[in-house]
């Protein structure tokens, strides 16, 4: 199916897009109003039915499965006419078995013949970045405010010549968190915590990274350097605020080693190389019933260009893959790779049972708003995100990440907590679609936004990177777009500023995954 032949197909002032011949639903691309005649389906609407929303094209008698995609996105709650709404009102959540047959669907990128190259700086030690930040991380959130003075002290904004004598430096950024004490000191959240740390701490779009601890926290700085093995160099400094003498003193000392690190920072320029350098963390948020047919297809064509030319893409957002995994289950390259996802499935389903949660919690209010009714009608989309290609491994959060092509990292949907956990693994671009407009950055990566809709697109223009929604227009097909947007993809690693960064966005939106009790 294309949207354009979809198009084709439907009766002018009433458009939808057919998904699948097996599907029991269409999606309207415009405001549908009862007595509008569907020629394309035979089907009359009954009722009003949104932009984004899915019309029911045959009978579904109550209990019966709903199919999206050719996939089951529910169970009917109620007897369905054709023509009508489906919706909440009339769609719901359901057991049902996933046949994950590890593998059977494999296939094979063939290589690009002349992989693809984008300006990138190669740090001594070989690492490749996109973007060249000082960066000051924070042991607990007792130290945020001493880290935020610290970075004021270097805005641009606020001081304009405070990095005047450093032009290849993109900023100074403090990425504080809310936890770091209070919290099991042999637990799973406290590895987590300093396991996202210490990749960001050792992540190649710093130049440079001070660590700032208050001095009593149970994350103590030197115990998180060790289990990280790191430890303080000329790039890599540490201290905290009792050791220095309290906030003024500490604010001062900090400043001083930035200035120092400025010095050596600065010394770098951009030079060609290859695309097998770009890890790219992807994600959708504010997603909407437009998501699976235009922005995360175009995506998952960028990135089945991005593995063909040697580079690395990382799915996540597990929650958001539920019920849909047996689709990535198939591609699994091998039987040990296909089952570390289904356990990560489990894992998730016994969290939330254990917490007297569902995973039906998402999609959030505004997807529903959007058109997305249960979480297996987003997962169906999301995926669409990962393009056609074999998955190469499966990763815990925050793990680094050392295989190519598309791999995925177990995360929450929550976008912040997902990307923040993606850059700790090495991403470092960031492409995220939205259908409602999500406003997000992820500092020191990059962040390159898709619209999924031209309506969307004309009224937030100032947020969004590129229009996917010309594929429901008609004007462009998924392939076009995804070609246009692996180069915009290496524009920005080659140093375009992504509209997110022209706002500032990134400091506020780091959010480490926090899963243990705080006491």
């Amino acid at each position: 199916m294309t949207a354009a032949s979809a198009l084709d197909d439907a009766t002018v002032g009433a458009r939808v897009i057919r998904l699948h011949p097996d599907d029991d639903v269409v999606i309207s691309l415009d405001q549908l109003v009862s007595g509008t005649r569907i020629a394309s389906e035979n089907t009359t609407v009954s009722g009003l039915i949104p932009p984004g929303h899915k019309m029911a094209t045959r009978a579904i008698q109550a209990g019966a499965a709903v199919r999206r995609y050719g996939q089951i996105i529910g169970f009917a709650s109620q007897p369905i006419r054709p023509g009508q709404h489906v919706h909440s009102h009339n769609l719901e959540m359901g057991e049902f078995e996933r046949d994950y047959a590890y593998g059977v669907e494999i296939r094979e990128t063939v290589p690009a013949a002349q992989p693809a190259t984008f300006e990138g700086i190669v740090r001594e030690d070989g690492r490749v970045a996109t973007r060249n930040y000082i960066g000051i991380l924070t042991s607990v959130n007792c130290a945020a405010t001493v880290a935020r003075a610290i970075a004021d002290h270097f805005r641009r904004d606020i001081h304009p010549d405070a990095l005047a004598a450093f032009p290849n430096v993109d900023g100074v950024v403090a990425l504080t968190h809310g936890t770091g004490c209070g919290i099991d000191s042999a637990g799973e959240g406290l590895q987590i915590l300093q396991r996202t740390l210490g990749g960001y701490a050792c992540h190649p779009n710093f130049g440079g990274v001070l660590v700032i601890g208050l001095g009593c926290e149970t994350n103590q700085v030197p115990k998180l350097l060790a289990t990280q093995g790191l430890s303080d160099s000329g790039t890599l400094r540490s201290f905290t605020i009792q050791d220095a003498g309290g906030t003024t003193k500490a604010i001062a000392r900090g400043i001083e080693l930035v200035k120092e690190m400025l010095l050596q920072a600065d010394h770098v320029r951009r030079q060609s190389v290859p695309v097998s350098h770009l890890v790219i963390g992807l994600q959708c948020g504010g997603s909407d019933g437009y998501s699976g047919i235009s922005a995360n297809p175009v995506l998952g064509a960028a990135v089945d260009l991005l593995v063909a030319h040697g580079g690395t893409a990382i799915l996540s957002e597990t929650p958001e893959i539920y019920g849909a995994e047996h689709l990535l289950t198939r591609r699994a390259e091998t039987v040990e790779i296909g089952r570390k996802l289904v356990s990560r499935i489990r894992w998730w389903e016994d969290y939330c049972g254990r917490n007297g949660a569902q995973m039906n919690n998402n999609p959030s209010a505004g997807n529903k708003a959007g058109g997305l009714t249960t979480v297996l009608e987003k997962s169906l989309g999301g995926i669409a995100k990962g393009g056609s290609t074999k998955l190469t491994e499966v990763y815990e959060y925050a793990q680094p990440v050392r295989a190519r092509g598309l791999v995925f990292m177990d995360t929450p949907g929550y976008d912040p907590i997902s990307a923040t956990g993606q850059v700790a693994g090495g991403a470092n671009l960031i492409c995220f679609t939205t259908g409602r407009g999500s406003a997000y950055g992820c500092a020191p990566s990059p962040s390159v936004k898709l619209a999924t809709n031209t309506a969307l697109m004309d009224r937030q223009a100032d947020d969004m990177d590129l229009n996917c929604g010309q594929v429901l227009d008609g004007t462009k097909s998924i392939q076009e777009l995804g070609a246009e947007l692996f180069q915009l993809l290496l524009d920005t690693a080659s140093g375009r500023p992504s509209r997110s960064e022209v706002h500032g966005y990134g400091q506020n939106e780091f959010v480490p995954w926090q899963i243990s009790v705080i006491t």
